[in-house]
């Protein structure tokens, strides 16, 4: 892929919040994505603080250096987004956009403190690939374990809170997080009608080989974007 401009690099992160907001992910003031700025990687984008997805545009997002000070743009940053996501830009390079948010499905199976099972094809993207951050102590200010917790997956459960996924793209952290959130649903569904088939580990790997890659995640997007572009144009 050509390196990306940073004003594609943030239309593509209203886009996504935009996209969260369709799908009933936007709750109160909670919730956040970011973009790690192409031109200055220490530097990342974000939604403002107290702002709806819905009606977040280019020039409402915030640019925050290491230190957490809003370098552009005007408002506030979510303190527990900034600890979070500093923290998972300082540690995975290769991440460019990270997705959280309180969306239903999420929360309901982050309680049980417990990694997504390869159930359906589209459980075993996941598959080895994320995590269960298992402390809870209140609302997360404390990034760096969250951080470790992670490692070098793509996503991670936070028990008693959330979802939260990356990506080497804002298409490919939104398209995580929107999969994920579908298998916690699907997962939830299954286990109180019975007790599911588990797709056996190699069939699982072989799986994620094929539906878990970074560009199945952008090509997922692209109905997405379409979608979203329809319903607000504003963004073109």
């Amino acid at each position: 892929m050509d390196s990306p401009t940073t004003e594609h690099v943030k239309r593509q992160l209203v886009l996504a919040l935009r996209l969260f907001a369709v799908n009933g992910f936007d709750e109160g003031a909670g919730g956040h994505i970011t973009a790690r700025d192409p031109e200055r990687p220490d530097r990342f984008w974000i939604n403002p603080f107290g702002r709806s997805f819905a009606h977040v545009a280019v020039a409402d997002l915030l640019l925050v250096d290491h230190t957490g000070t809003v370098v552009e743009g005007q408002g506030k940053v979510n303190p527990a987004g900034y600890a979070i996501h500093s923290a998972i830009h300082a540690a995975r390079p290769d991440v460019h956009a990270a997705a959280h948010s309180h969306s239903v499905y999420g929360r309901a199976f982050a309680t049980l403190g417990r990694l997504l099972d390869p159930i359906t094809q589209d459980a075993c993207a996941f598959f080895e690939d994320h995590a269960v951050h298992q402390e809870f102590g209140g609302v997360v200010l404390e990034g760096k374990q969250v951080a470790a917790s992670l490692g070098d997956a793509k996503a991670v459960i936070m028990r008693n809170h959330g979802l939260l996924t990356v990506g080497g793209t804002v298409e490919e952290a939104a398209w995580w997080f929107l999969a994920m959130d579908r298998c916690c649903q699907i997962q939830l569904i299954a286990e109180a009608a019975g007790k599911p088939h588990l797709i056996d580990p190699e069939t699982a790997r072989l799986t994620r080989g094929q539906i878990g890659t970074p560009g199945t995640a952008r090509l997922n997007f692209r109905p997405l974007r379409e979608h979203i572009l329809t319903i607000f144009p504003d963004i073109s």
